[in-house]
């Protein structure tokens, strides 16, 4: 016989009280029979109405969004945002919480995962706990940093630009975007009709005037013809093959970290916040302490960020070897790079290509992978090196702690953490850990 279907709870209410904030944006609350609810628009301690958004009878947990605020917290403001709340644009998760909770709720969120998953306190990782927000990032409740370099929109059936719901394929029409960088802001983006385009991506690169925007139309629609309030290159994406196509101008945008140019091909990898690059290079190069002459890893390397930073300060007697899988990524960084004779860019998955190489030894690794994180495999043959120190930069605190506890298997030991708060208003952070054997911690 064939099961019955479970009732779905879209749409019913519960009044909860609300317990710690979860990693994802929401904090946890139970209904009265025990069920566990997964709350967004809460914050910890608050008494809400909880509106389920997902789950049926029976589920391990629901999905749900607080739509009537009981008791509220201290720490709760009206969102600035007027896009934002309950069933609106799903880019933000923290409008509604001053600034400097937002930054205790992610700093709560990364010790859970690593208590959690990697059986660490902060203590033993070397971090006191704080967030650290980007400089000028430090603003009076009510206030948004408007720092959001790149911005992808979604397009109405109307052609009106928008973001995504929360979870969802609905489109919340925008006429501006509180966190999309000056640079973004001033194309005038959401003032035009974008009919036939499933998407457009806005970037404004950093350190130059370089403007671009991603088209992806829908299938058979033509390109529209469409004036922005500056100059601009165009690149299209086929909607078949997924591959980007110039329309106008350059195919690339010049964006400036670490005292060095780098050109990223349109709609490839950069980080968003116009102060990241420089800020996440100090923070490994800080923790890394090269030497001239050292032999250096650098992989999921992108464009080549890390990779041109340790080439300066390995010198001439020194070597760096880059690991990348994108394609146009590779070529990137093999022209950001070309100046330093003594790096090697080579494309492929990392767990494919590092064994390849016939490595044995080397005396730095940095490793900044996709949001999955490297994985057991990747992890224990970097533990196989014996590098003196080991950068991860991470911008998942799960997937960095599992990887950690890898890496302490790999007989390798946190020596120091540092948290940024790189995505204001979201529950976003990127994580610095610094790494030694753990021989040398004793």
């Amino acid at each position: 016989m064939q099961a019955e279907p479970r009732k779905s709870l879209v749409g019913e209410e519960y009044e909860v009280e609300v317990g710690p904030v979860a990693h994802g944006g929401h904090c946890i609350a139970r209904t009265s029979e025990g069920q566990v609810l997964f709350v967004r628009h809460t914050l910890p301690g608050e008494r809400v109405v909880a509106q389920v958004t997902e789950g049926e009878e029976g589920a391990r947990f629901l999905r749900a969004d607080a739509v009537r605020v009981l008791d509220a917290s201290k720490d709760r403001i009206d969102a600035p945002c007027p896009f934002a709340g309950p069933g609106r644009c799903g880019g933000c998760d923290w409008q509604h919480a001053k600034p400097g909770a937002q930054r205790r709720l992610k700093g709560e969120v990364v010790a859970e995962q690593l208590r959690r998953l990697a059986g660490l306190t902060p203590e033993e990782v070397g971090w006191d706990g704080t967030v650290m927000p980007a400089e000028g990032d430090k603003v009076p409740a009510g206030q948004v940093p408007a720092w959001r370099t790149r911005v992808q929109y979604a397009v109405t059936a109307d052609g009106r630009a928008g973001l995504r719901r929360h979870r969802s394929h609905e489109v919340e029409p925008i006429d501006h975007c509180m966190i999309a960088a000056e640079g973004v802001s001033e194309l005038g983006i959401e003032k035009r009709d974008w009919t036939g385009m499933d998407s457009v991506e806005a970037i404004a690169a950093t350190g130059s005037q370089d403007r671009q925007v991603v088209l992806t139309p829908k299938p058979g629609a033509r390109l529209p013809l469409v004036e922005l309030d500056r100059p601009v290159s165009v690149m299209r994406v086929d909607e078949r093959s997924g591959q980007l196509h110039r329309v106008h101008g350059r195919p690339f945008v010049r964006e400036r970290a670490d005292g060095r140019t780098h050109r990223v091909a349109g709609g490839g990898f950069w980080q968003v916040h116009p102060k990241a690059a420089d800020t996440l290079v100090t923070a490994v190069m800080q923790g890394l302490l090269p030497r001239k002459g050292d032999m250096a890893l650098d992989l999921y390397c992108g464009v080549g960020l890390f990779a041109g930073a340790l080439a300066d300060r390995v010198g001439e007697s020194g070597a760096v070897l880059g690991i990348e899988s994108g394609k146009r990524a590779v070529e990137d960084a093999r022209h950001n790079l070309a100046d330093f004779p003594r790096v090697r860019i080579e494309q492929g998955k990392v767990e494919s290509v590092l064994p390849r190489t016939g490595i044995t030894e080397v005396d730095l690794v940095v490793l900044d992978p996709p949001r999955a994180g490297a994985g057991r495999r990747t992890v224990e043959h970097l533990s196989s090196l014996g590098a003196r120190r080991i950068a991860y930069v991470a911008c998942d605190p799960a997937a960095l702690a599992r990887d950690l506890a890898y890496f302490r298997d790999g007989g390798y030991r946190v020596r120091t953490l540092r948290v940024f708060d790189l995505f204001p208003m979201t529950h976003h952070v990127e994580c610095v850990a610094i790494l030694e054997p753990a021989a040398k911690g004793l």
